[in-house]
């Protein structure tokens, strides 16, 4: 009788998923936190981004990245460059579906998927032809709306960060819906936040996290931050970083080893760690923008839920998205405009004298109940979910 060998079981190999940013990795929470789901549903994972000049180096990551490098740093060649360095190295890739995050890296992902024959997937992180960069330039607006119009209908997967985004998209592209997945922070529990930590809190301070760009109503801030009894600490940079500083300065506020005292404290870029860390000791968020685009208007930025799950009140610019939330669960104090005597008196609500009132207590209460709700383990399930429809596991 004939011996027959049964060859071992092998591993299935798990799916390949690359997704293409211009970002540098180490501050982007968004993709973090879904490349990190994703491998652990199962998934191979690259992420694929863009070294700048002062990135400092990656971090440990259960999945893996890449930094691309480059002569230019912004502006349309910046684009050029990029466009054409990534579809160079995605060429050298392979994958079973191909991801970008936003129309800046959208045609060189679509050309490997399409050379492949794989799925390409669009994760649309903000409504990238009304951002104020691109509205106030109608010819560079075009060239975008052309470059949304080719890829929309082109992608197997479509989602974005909130639901008013997502029926903007689905009412410009009739018949090509949009799934949505949230900007939200993982949750912790009580006993593991920075806040709970038994330590005292520091002094009162505001907060503002992000990009310091045209629009965030941080000008009207700085304004305004003379009749504000409370520090405010700026984390982030961006087009305005220079002129937010040169006003600090000339307001008597930019805290500098000369005036240790300032009221105004720039940070630049802070990791996601210790910016965790550091919202959870603040008092109150900054969450402001100007309404000078739809992309704006109808945004729904991971700040607001990252207020939320430190605890922290905040006030925040009365747009529809945010209004939305606070009916759920009042967590922030709403203002109708960006002028400095409105933002003066909405802080002056939460902290009369300087200190957290009634108001403050109250909303703060509400951020403990809603960041049960407002958090990643809850939001990564749509995510999932919508992968799973491309059929790759």
């Amino acid at each position: 009788m004939p011996i027959t060998f049964s060859p071992p079981d092998l591993p299935t190999p798990r799916p390949r998923l690359v997704f293409a940013v211009t970002t540098d990795l180490s501050y982007d929470q968004r993709m973090q936190r879904i490349c990190a789901s994703l491998t652990r549903a199962g998934y191979e994972v690259l992420l694929v981004g863009w070294q700048r000049p002062a990135s400092l180096p990656l971090g440990p990551q259960p999945y893996a990245q890449h930094r691309l490098r480059g002569w230019f740093q912004q502006g349309k060649l910046f684009y050029l460059e990029y466009n054409i360095r990534i579809l160079i190295y995605l060429l050298s890739q392979h994958a079973a579906a191909w991801s970008c995050a936003d129309l800046d890296a959208a045609l060189p992902t679509w050309v490997r998927a399409r050379l492949g024959g794989q799925p390409f997937v669009y994760d649309a992180h903000e409504f990238f032809t009304e951002v104020p960069e691109v509205v106030a330039r109608p010819g560079v607006q075009r060239i975008w709306q052309w470059v949304e119009n080719f890829v929309v209908p082109r992608a197997r997967l479509r989602y974005t960060v909130g639901p008013a985004l997502a029926r903007l998209f689905e009412q410009r592209h009739p018949g090509y819906p949009f799934g949505v997945v949230r900007n939200v922070p993982m949750g912790q529990g009580e006993e593991e936040k920075p806040a709970a930590s038994g330590l005292a809190k520091p002094a009162v301070f505001l907060l503002y996290q992000g990009a310091l760009n045209v629009g965030r109503g941080l000008a009207e801030l700085l304004t305004a931050m003379p009749q504000v009894p409370a520090r405010l600490v700026i984390c982030g940079e961006g087009d305005c970083s220079v002129a937010l500083r040169e006003q600090a300065a000339r307001l008597g506020l930019l805290a500098t080893e000369a005036n240790p005292a300032g009221q105004v404290e720039f940070k630049g870029y802070v990791l996601p760690p210790a910016l965790r860390t550091l919202t959870a000791q603040a008092t109150v968020g900054i969450m402001l923008l100007e309404n000078i685009g739809k992309s704006y208007y109808y945004s729904l930025a991971n700040k607001f839920f990252d207020y939320v799950q430190a605890g922290i009140p905040q006030l925040c610019i009365d747009f529809p998205e945010y209004r939305a939330l606070n009916a759920q669960y009042e967590v922030a104090e709403l203002v109708p405009d960006l002028a400095p005597a409105t933002l003066a008196a909405a802080l002056a609500r939460l902290l009369p004298d300087g200190q957290p009132g009634p108001r403050y207590h109250q909303l703060a209460a509400n951020c403990r109940r809603a960041r049960v709700e407002w958090c990643w383990q809850h939001e990564e399930k749509t995510l999932l979910s919508l992968y799973a429809t491309l059929g790759l596991c």
